[in-house]
């Protein structure tokens, strides 16, 4: 990682004197399937990933914050009494940084747990704008933060709901719950299937001997609002048509394959074809899970490359660098799936991949597409991480 626990220790230190009382931790993650099917009450199959958002931090009690981020060499200050007004100590609009912990604090304040001051100095090696919950990793982190500091304890599920309400009604976007529930229920080595109706989740194991390898494209096209919501739009309206031959229908979700292949004629060509993606992107998960419990890598592979083919053809979300970056996975020794992870329009792949090949396989990816495209990509060689918690001590240790 770009700072070591130890250099984040001599950070605190400089910006605060004297040492932190502890390091709170909260991986990035990576959606391996299950994609656009959130906000259709599906389920999704991420894995916490081994890079993390990590918090030095020393409880002060009283009103005021104090923050440091390393990775900008930027501080502000705000007083817990100030939250609703959203302002740092000079009374400034506090900077977008720092209001991922004032909205985790105002969350925790108004479930009514203790939240008092601290100081903190902020690092991360989770790549922001990369699609792998960036974001999501820094709020995870103060909410465990504040919870070893006050004294109290919430499951893990609800920490990452509180996170998800203060990026909704605080920071002001309007995310689903996978990314902090990735982070703060993440397990070593397990794939975490999640039902996004009712919340119910478990651990599935990963294949022996895979690796998991973000390929970041180094596109940033943001899914602009315009696009998420018509695509939202495009998915309700099939369910209102659905609804009429399929009576107590309520989302995607609750349509077969088979019912959607006999109803499909009823939708317009365009609402059919992104209906089509999230139906079989349901199934897709669903079979997933049996697949895992078998360790079937190149079978669960095969239903990856599925999913990108999908969401190119289907549901229109994908973009030149992405499908170069896919198929030339695809092609390379090793790879047993490869697909586009997250909203789309650029940012990254996620690929399955023998793990003795990985790094042989992160070299040639690297090189084919900087050929191709000419843009340097970010290559990650990653492993299913455990979620969010303290150090054992400041040091790291």
């Amino acid at each position: 990682m770009s700072t070591t626990l130890s250099d984040l220790t001599t950070h605190f230190r400089q910006a605060f004197g004297g040492e932190p009382d502890f390091i709170a931790r909260a991986p990035g993650r990576v959606n391996l399937l299950g994609e656009h099917v959130d906000y259709n009450d599906g389920w999704v199959l991420p894995i916490a990933i081994d890079r993390a958002a990590r918090l030095a931090v020393r409880a002060t009690g009283g009103e005021t914050v104090a923050l440091s981020a390393v990775d900008i060499d930027a501080r502000v200050e705000f007083r817990l009494a100030d939250l609703e007004a959203k302002v740092a100590g000079d009374g400034a609009a506090l900077p977008g940084w720092a209001r991922y912990a004032a909205g985790v604090a105002w969350a925790l304040r108004e479930r009514g747990l203790a939240v008092a001051g601290l100081q903190a100095a902020l690092t991360s090696d989770v790549p922001r704008g990369a699609g792998l919950s960036s974001s999501a990793a820094v709020e995870v982190a103060y909410a465990t933060a504040w919870q070893r500091a006050g004294g109290w304890s919430l499951a893990p599920m609800e920490l990452a709901r509180l996170c998800q309400r203060a990026e909704n009604a605080y920071v002001g976007v309007n995310c689903g719950i996978m990314d902090q529930f990735a982070s703060a229920c993440g397990q070593a080595g397990y794939a975490l299937l999640l039902d996004c109706r009712t919340l119910e989740w478990g651990p599935l194991p990963l294949p022996a001997g895979v690796a998991v390898v973000v390929a970041d494209t180094m596109v940033r096209r943001e899914l602009g609002s315009s696009e998420y919501n018509v695509r939202r739009a495009h998915c309700e309206e099939a369910v209102r048509l659905l609804a009429g031959p399929l009576p107590g229908i309520r989302a995607l979700r609750d349509v077969s394959v088979a019912d959607f292949r006999r109803h499909a004629h009823r939708l317009p060509e365009l609402v059919a074809r992104r209906a089509q993606h999230v139906v079989e992107e349901c199934d897709r998960t669903q079979r997933a899970v049996g697949l895992l419990r078998a360790g079937d890598a190149a079978a669960f592979g095969q239903l990856m490359n599925d999913c990108h083919a999908s969401l190119r053809d289907l549901y229109a979300v994908s973009c030149p660098e992405l499908d170069v970056m896919t198929a030339e996975a695809q092609a390379l020794p090793g790879c047993y799936g490869a697909r586009l992870t997250g909203a789309g329009f650029g940012g990254c792949t996620v690929n399955l991949i023998q793990a003795e090949a990985a790094e042989d396989f992160r070299r040639e990816l690297a090189a084919r597409y900087e050929r191709a495209v000419g843009r340097k990509p970010e290559i990650y060689v990653c492993q299913a991480a455990a979620g969010a918690g303290v150090l054992p001590d400041a040091a790291g240790r």
